[in-house]
């Protein structure tokens, strides 16, 4: 019986490993150096506000700290920041089911804030979503 629990814990960190490796391997890498990107706000309302940012940032984060008159605060949790208000409009998922969204170049962002990797002439755009 011992054995078996030795063979399991030795198979289980093989596969830890494993997932380890291939994550480290195929996980988005940031690109370095100075890059112009546009992020766009689109209010609960329509309204658009663009900012055009030249950047050295990594991630949409940073840039978002570094576009002039964009305003925003979010909660930060084991999963990154959950984009809370953008230029002072709330969304809260527990009242109306509304909620920040991230397009990249007209796609649905598959990443928070922290980790979406901002490349050379990207189109962002953080949308008040709302699930019906």
């Amino acid at each position: 019986m011992s054995q078996k629990i030795i063979i399991g814990g030795i198979i289980l960190a093989a596969l830890v490993a494993l997932f380890f490796v291939c994550y480290t391997l195929f996980a988005p890498k940031a690109a370095a150096g100075s890059k112009n990107i546009t992020i766009e706000v689109l209010s609960k309302e329509g309204t658009s506000t663009v900012y055009d940012v030249s950047t050295d940032a990594e991630y949409l984060r940073q840039a978002m700290e570094e576009a002039d008159g964009l305003e925003f605060a979010g909660e930060d949790s084991e999963y990154g920041m959950t984009i809370l208000e953008v230029n002072g409009e709330k969304a809260d998922y527990n009242v109306d089911g509304a909620y920040w969204s991230i397009l990249v170049n007209g796609e649905y962002g598959n990443y928070g804030a922290d980790a979406q990797i901002v490349t050379d002439g990207d189109a962002f755009q953080i949308v008040y979503t709302v699930m019906k």
